[in-house]
């Protein structure tokens, strides 16, 4: 799956470009990341942002440095969480190349630089414009406005409508939400485009029902303290994060959540809780409720906020009774590793994945089935009991993102993306047999279309 977000969009006399994300996964998709854009950045008028996820922002320092000069129109959400997502990928990018540029040093051997610096990033953030609030068009100029419609997905994520001329209106779903979620307000719908382009991360399968997938967290839990182990979450810190202390905490005070340590080890997933606090205008009734009640629904007895590389460490000390939540939520990175390292040849712990798993990625492997894998330069053996729940999802799934197209009339053209190829041809053929649109496209990198 090409999971770099990025659609140029030639309209109105604007240039815009709609995302601007990283590529994640197998390694040909990552080396793409040191390619040109096939496109002068410099002639971008604005880069319209969905949301804060770094396969959807990951490349801004890049088109800055390439000269971009225009701004990044965003919600105010999306770009608080912008910032703190592109610092940590510019650290954790300059910490890597360190690494193992040290341990390569003897063979005379450099790794690639990093792609950006944290000054890059800084300069990024420059850009960043939270003129975008949902439901109220922004005029680009006399030709062109924008609206952005709440997507549901994480915090300030926005699908865009796209109005040139009064005449032609076409869609960006950036990333649709799961609607039975916690937390965040459910997905707005557009009523009517002559074009919608959509992800299709879950096109061809439904997740479980979110009740059904708390019951078998806390089974999994409830099993592994039995065993004497700790559970291992490997977590996205932008919304997975905060949903798991969102039901931990209501496990507790329902009384169901046995007595143990919960460790948010992720500085990224503090800060993006905290920016949380900021935003009620994102969250769904419930959740602004608890806080207009002053009770915060991210903090819980037990809960342990780990900012320090040493206090991570501390943690490893820890043999049972733990719950211990670190990024990255694909283990191709961060803090879980270590976690890993510590609990997973050990029978009694457990590691349970909550979201999806790109191809070519440390987590990939894991939930299908490998017996033994490498990271930190070692290889361990998998004697640990594996999980993956599926009900937590970020992402709507198929029915999800039937429902959303079934409620846009008048569809010329609907283009799929952002999605594996088994998730597309399922989804492309659902769609055609419920005649949702007149064309459906599944564009390649690079291809162009005029409408």
């Amino acid at each position: 799956m090409v999971t770099g977000s990025c659609h140029l969009i030639r309209a109105g006399g604007l240039n815009l470009l709609i995302d601007c994300g990283l590529f994640q996964g197998e390694n040909r998709w990552r080396s793409l990341n040191y390619d040109d854009f096939g496109f002068s950045p410099s002639e971008l008028d604005y880069v319209l942002l969905t949301h804060a996820h770094l396969d959807h922002c990951g490349r801004l320092p890049l088109l800055v440095k390439a000269g971009f000069r225009g701004k990044i129109l965003c919600t105010s959400a999306t770009a608080d969480i912008t910032k703190v997502v592109l610092m940590d990928s510019a650290k954790v990018q300059e910490e890597d190349f360190e690494r193992w540029r040290k341990i390569n040093l003897r063979d005379g051997f450099i790794p690639k630089p990093p792609l950006y610096s944290t000054m890059d990033a800084l300069r990024a953030v420059d850009h960043l414009k939270p003129a975008a609030a949902y439901d109220k068009p922004v005029t680009l100029n006399d030709n062109v406005k924008v609206t952005y419609r709440d997507a549901g997905h994480i915090l300030g994520a926005a699908f865009i409508e796209i109005v040139v001329r009064n005449d032609i209106k076409v869609v960006y779903s950036g990333d649709l939400g799961n609607s039975r979620k916690p937390i965040i307000s459910d997905p707005s719908f557009t009523k009517n485009a002559d074009a919608v382009v959509i992800e299709t991360t879950y096109g061809n399968r439904d997740h479980k029902d979110i009740d059904q997938s708390i019951e078998e967290l806390l089974s999994v839990i409830i099993s592994t303290f039995e065993r004497g182990g700790n559970v291992v979450i490997p977590s996205f810190a932008v919304e997975r994060a905060q949903d798991l202390l969102y039901i931990l905490r209501g496990l507790h005070e329902s009384g169901r959540l046995p007595d143990c340590r919960v460790f948010l080890d992720s500085p990224m997933g503090i800060n993006v809780t905290n920016i949380m606090r900021r935003h009620p205008e994102c969250l769904d009734p419930e959740t602004r409720e608890l806080f207009s009640r002053q009770h915060d629904p991210f903090e819980f007895p037990g809960l342990e906020l780990t900012k320090t590389r040493a206090a991570s460490k501390r943690i490893n000390s820890i043999r049972k009774r733990a719950i211990i939540i670190a990024g990255a939520g694909m283990c191709n990175g961060g803090r879980i590793r270590m976690h890993m390292k510590y609990n997973i040849w050990r029978p009694e712990s457990s590691l349970v994945f909550l979201g999806y798993q790109a191809e070519g990625t440390l987590g990939r492997q894991l939930v299908e089935g490998a017996k033994e894998v490498g990271f930190l330069g070692e290889v361990y053996k998998v004697n640990c009991q594996v999980h993956t729940l599926g009900g937590f999802s970020s992402h709507a799934d198929r029915s999800g993102l039937l429902d959303w197209l079934g409620h846009t009339k008048g569809m010329d053209h609907l283009f799929l993306l952002h999605g594996e190829s088994e998730s597309i041809r399922s989804f492309r053929e659902e769609v055609e047999l419920r005649e949702l649109a007149r064309n459906v496209h599944v564009p390649t990198l690079h291809e162009e279309f005029k409408l």
